[in-house]
């Protein structure tokens, strides 16, 4: 169950996952064991599903993000292609959508050229029938934390 403290303790960890137990506990008002034992119901029961560090793209060359709309011929529910799609080095994310277009899928690269390779091995995929790209020229925000509400 996720109840507040829980929750808390979720805030916590999608602000900053090397926060340490103690500090946790500090925070919530709960004993440190405690919290440990919360946070590894919460990891068993897959509602943490891993920690990661956030990489700057441009720290590793990765200057160019599209969003790129793909449409395919393939059974409807079927998501065969966007696994397919999620197996390409440099898609971030592949999201499975309802209307005309299938996927919409989130890609990092270098530069356009590296996309325009991208759109090609995206296009050789027997299924995929269109794609239509958006290039970012900014990102204002990126997130991928939850806004988990506490009360």
């Amino acid at each position: 169950m996720i109840d507040s403290s829980n929750k808390k303790i979720l805030n916590i960890l999608q602000k900053n996952a090397r926060t340490t137990n103690a500090d946790i506990a500090r925070q919530i008002g709960k004993a440190p064991s405690a919290v440990l034992e919360r946070i590894r119901k919460l990891e068993v029961n897959g509602v943490i599903q891993g920690y990661e560090a956030r990489v700057a793209p441009l720290s590793v060359g990765l200057g160019l993000t599209s969003f790129t709309l793909v449409s395919v011929e393939e059974e409807v529910g079927s998501t065969s292609t966007g696994e397919l799609l999620a197996s390409i080095s440099g898609v971030l994310e592949v999201h499975y959508c309802a209307g005309q277009d299938s996927y919409l899928v989130k890609i990092r690269v270098e530069n356009t050229e590296k996309l325009a390779e991208m759109l090609a091995k995206i296009g050789r995929i027997p299924t995929v029938k269109n794609t239509k790209s958006t290039i970012v020229l900014r990102t204002v925000k990126e997130s991928s934390n939850l806004p988990i509400d506490e009360a």
